[in-house]
């Protein structure tokens, strides 16, 4: 089979798409034929040699897939049969024509939905998820900060805060993106390169700050988030796209509000915890992906790439030109 691959660490140019063996699915795993995949933060890491997949996973790059089931293995329990269409959460190797996944790790893909618009769904869609409910507890009427609004992630957690009444604010880079995050629901919008996004949400939330920070900043951030975050506010880290290092006072200012600091990258946690996470997501969010549901929730697909332009795939996320999700086509 196909598979994008890179044989030392580097930039985009080292990517290329190399013949390897196709997988067999083992105990209790499902062939997977990919029909798309999408681009994650995470893959362009990878590819610098700065994420190195877990412990028995794929080393070819890809999170996420969409695609037809193609095989069983054994002690598979009869859950899905040859053709079905289904999606996956990864921990490696979806940007490929093929993949194995246990079968537990398998979504069903929502009535009338391509493809394509599959494979944006599992990472992004997952990661907010099991933020703001597993690890944020958000409840409704709360203010949720989404910094990296436009992103994957970004959108997908817009939506799931209106779905759980609650109330979206996002911080992008950009004019466009911010429009964007507004015809995908949020409340509020700051660019970050302009504004002190932490003032600015102080005079929308009337002084009061906000209940929840999803942030995949890191580092440089830190300050106005503590000041736009409220009393006994969750401020959860999920990435360090500006480093990890803090210079200043951060756990006196933490101490004063009674605020709390949650970690959690989804990739490194084992498949019982990960598969906690799909059951719920499958029965309470997947229904509203269908025509007709209200509210109605959307992927938004920014762009598609076949796989054998996905170094330039990567060039356009590691220069910040996507708004939603850049899938991978397989051949």
């Amino acid at each position: 089979m196909l598979a994008a691959y890179f044989d030392c660490p580097g930039g985009p140019e080292n990517l290329y798409v190399k013949e390897v063996m196709k997988p067999h699915p083992g105990e209790g795993e499902v062939l997977v034929k990919v029909s798309a995949s999408a681009l994650n933060r995470a893959d362009l890491l990878q590819r610098r040699g700065k994420y190195p997949p877990p412990e028995g996973a794929s080393d070819i790059l890809g999170l996420e897939a969409a695609g037809s089931v193609a095989g069983l293995g054994p002690g598979c329990k009869s859950q899905w049969k040859i053709g079905d269409a289904v999606m996956a959460l990864l921990s490696g190797g979806g940007q490929a024509e093929y993949v194995t996944v246990p079968e537990g790790y398998l979504m069903p893909i929502p009535n009338d939905m391509t493809f394509i618009q599959a494979a944006a769904i599992p990472e992004a869609w997952l990661t907010a998820f099991q933020l703001l409910h597993f690890v944020g507890k958000i409840q409704k009427g709360e203010r949720v900060l989404i910094h990296a609004g436009a992103s994957g992630v970004g959108m997908a957690a817009i939506q799931l805060v209106r779905l759980a009444k609650a109330i979206p604010i996002v911080t992008a880079g950009t004019q466009e993106k911010l429009k964007a995050t507004a015809n995908t629901g949020a409340a509020a919008g700051f660019n970050y390169k302009n504004e002190d996004f932490s003032e600015k949400v102080l005079a929308f939330t009337q002084g009061s700050g906000v209940d929840i920070i999803l942030d995949c900043v890191g580092g440089s951030y830190w300050e106005k988030n503590l000041n736009c975050l409220s009393t006994d506010g969750r401020w959860i880290i999920y990435g360090l796209l500006s480093g990890g290092a803090v210079h200043g006072d951060l756990l006196a200012r933490l101490l004063s509000k009674r605020a709390s600091i949650h970690t959690s990258l989804l990739r490194s946690r084992d498949k019982e915890a990960s598969n906690g996470y799909q059951q719920p997501f499958t029965e309470n969010v997947l229904p509203y992906f269908s025509g007709g549901t209200s509210p109605h929730l959307q992927p938004l697909v920014d762009s598609v790439y076949p796989l054998h332009e996905i170094a330039e795939a990567h060039r356009i996320m590691e220069e910040n030109r996507n708004i939603g999700k850049i899938v991978i086509e397989m051949p």
